[in-house]
């Protein structure tokens, strides 16, 4: 089997010609609020908070431009590729025009991952917003004599186990060291508060289940939605810069740069790197915009407008707001899961502050459209290749749109937003985005090379420079991401493998789909030693590594280790011998 196999470019531009199941209905500016729709949200609205709580204080605003910087590059690469590959599928269709079907299975995998836990990381945002809003509400009412409580209960607004505490004028906080520290620093006791367990985030699962739905009824009707939330959105961000400015304090920024508490990636320059790692979740709205290819009226002019556009305009409010927000609030009360929200009313806005989470939460119910949108086409895209089941490349025969990828998406991550922090899950999207952007700006290259006669509407500028940048940047903020996240992008990628060698790589369009004398029976000993050499050696390399930094301690540590991984190597790869000897025999008889 030839795991390198190639999509012919000349061949995707015609299927791009011939293919009408999806509706071209996008145009440029359609893409550009689409892009916006994505990027303005969860970096500006959640991961401002977190980040300069726990990795770079009021630096965090390095962070975004750093983060930036690297999706700048990356950019350029996606626009020459969407405009000479208008296909549903991003990188990942990108990456199987390029470099072959083994990496576009990699890349199409860790889209799947980056797009669900992006919507993921959003949905439990937007529940903090709501919950805020709903509190402030509940205030406002009050204050004039109306005794209704619209509150929604602690346990069913957070992630399972999530400890939180209630703290006088603020409501239900998450409870953490530097906020116990914050709250005894200004004369508050936290063992004399309320604190509570949650069981799971009950907002988070009813917008996802709203926003699929609208994606399932039709791509028209969700632009639509899209475009008027992204005015509404555009709208409160600069009512938050115009209104809050006047409270910046100064005296917030110092130190700019907190000293590093000990930890790599707690303050200092290794947390504004790691804080750069994490929001860089922020930017994968132009990514967003490529799976859009196959349903733009003119993609070869409209998507590198859609994806440079989109970048540019938020890229340069990340940077005000942020700045905004960590002088108005101290850095270390920012830890909270509506950051903006907690300045707008530390700022005095009243009423505005109301108008501000409101806008918030239509912002960030346009963010997970989007993220659920591409993840639902990545699927769709796969699929139309043969590497996944034809039950996912349904399109609905009414509402033309993949109705079941839309489905199980919706499920999936409504699971995992009742259950996530949005800490968690920012970091693993954000390490899904990475590895994307080194295989899209190392294929551009690769497309310079084999492929140089091919007309471009759109072209890199100074390839030879922007490409290796985009490469070193992506994999410089990947290795500045702690080790959790490296270990889940692990074991995601391991389970992907599996699928891969299991279907994917018989069920190809661009394969045969037989193997000399193989059966049924030599098939299954041949996914399951892969999966035991896999799965096995993984968790022996991580057992290893954990007993190297001293979280697996025991003088057996070093022996169950070595253990596992021979165990692993040698089983996986006896049951892949039996099941070739049986091919062999097999295919010898008569």
């Amino acid at each position: 089997m030839n795991l390198l196999r190639r999509k012919s470019i000349t061949d995707l531009q015609a299927e791009a010609q011939s293919d009408h199941r999806l509706h071209r209905a996008l145009g440029s500016l359609h893409l550009t609020l689409l892009g916006i729709g994505a990027i303005i949200g969860t970096g500006i609205f959640v991961l401002t908070g977190t980040v300069a709580a726990q990795n770079a204080g009021p630096a965090v605003v390095l962070s975004f431009v750093l983060a930036g910087v690297a999706s700048v590059f990356a950019a350029l690469c996606y626009s020459e590729f969407a405009s000479l590959v208008p296909m549903s599928g991003s990188a990942y269709t990108y990456g199987y025009a390029t470099l072959g079907e083994f990496f576009a299975w990699v890349i199409g995998w860790d889209l799947i991952l980056e797009y669900a836990v992006g919507a993921v990381t959003v949905a439990i945002g937007w529940s903090g917003y709501v919950v805020s809003f709903l509190n402030g509400l509940t205030l406002l009412l009050q204050q004039h004599g109306w005794h209704i409580t619209l509150a929604i209960p602690p346990q069913l607004s957070a992630a399972s186990g999530l400890e939180l505490i209630q703290v006088p004028g603020q409501g239900w906080q998450t409870v953490t060291a530097e906020f116990l520290d914050h709250l005894r620093a200004t004369g508050v006791d936290p063992t004399g508060l309320p604190h509570v367990t949650a069981l799971f985030n009950l907002p988070a699962v009813l917008i996802i289940g709203i926003v699929s739905t609208l994606l399932i009824i039709g791509i028209r009707e969700s632009a639509r939605f899209n475009n008027a939330i992204v005015f509404v959105k555009l709208a409160v961000v600069l009512l938050f810069i115009v209104g809050a400015a006047h409270a910046v304090e100064v005296s917030h920024w110092k130190p700019f740069i907190p000293p590093n508490a000990g930890v790599a990636g707690h303050f200092g320059w290794t947390g504004v790197m790691t804080g750069a790692g994490i929001v860089f979740f922020a930017y994968i709205g132009f990514d967003a915009v490529s799976t859009a290819a196959q349903e733009a009226k003119n993609p070869q002019r409209d998507m590198p407008i859609g994806i440079i556009g989109s970048l540019l305009v938020c890229t340069v409010l990340y940077i005000v707001v942020s700045a905004i927000a960590t002088g108005i609030v101290p850095y270390p009360a920012l830890d909270v899961p509506d950051p903006i929200a907690l300045a707008a009313d530390r700022a005095g806005l009243g009423w505005m502050a109301l108008v501000i989470k409101a806008g918030a939460i239509a912002g960030l119910s346009s963010v997970i459209l989007v993220m659920l949108y591409g993840q639902s086409r990545v699927f769709w895209a796969m699929s139309r290749d043969g590497l996944l089941p034809p039950l996912v490349n349904r399109v609905h025969p009414r509402f033309r749109t993949p109705w079941v990828t839309s489905l199980v998406t919706g499920v999936g991550v409504a699971i995992f937003s009742a259950i996530f922090t949005v800490r968690e899950a920012g970091s693993l999207c954000s390490i899904g985005t990475l590895l994307a952007f080194v295989i899209v700006s190392l294929g551009i290259l690769v497309l310079r090379v084999r492929h140089p006669e091919l007309p471009r509407s759109f072209k890199t500028p100074l390839v030879w420079f922007v490409a290796p940048a985009g490469v070193i940047s992506a994999l410089y903020l990947m290795a500045s991401l702690p080790w959790p996240t490296w270990e889940r992008l692990i074991f995601w990628f391991a389970i992907g493998l599996v699928i891969y060698f299991a279907y994917g790589v018989y069920n190809s369009k661009l394969g045969t789909g037989k193997v000399a004398g193989e059966t049924g029976w030599s098939r299954a000993l041949k996914v399951a030693g892969f999966s035991w050499l896999i799965f096995g050696s993984l968790a022996s390399l991580l057992w290893l590594f954990r007993y190297r930094q001293g979280i697996l301690p025991g003088p057996l540590g070093w022996v169950y280790g070595v253990g596992g991984l021979v165990l692993s190597l040698s089983l996986g790869s006896l049951l892949n011998l039996v099941a070739q000897l049986s091919d062999h025999v097999h295919a010898r008889r008569p």
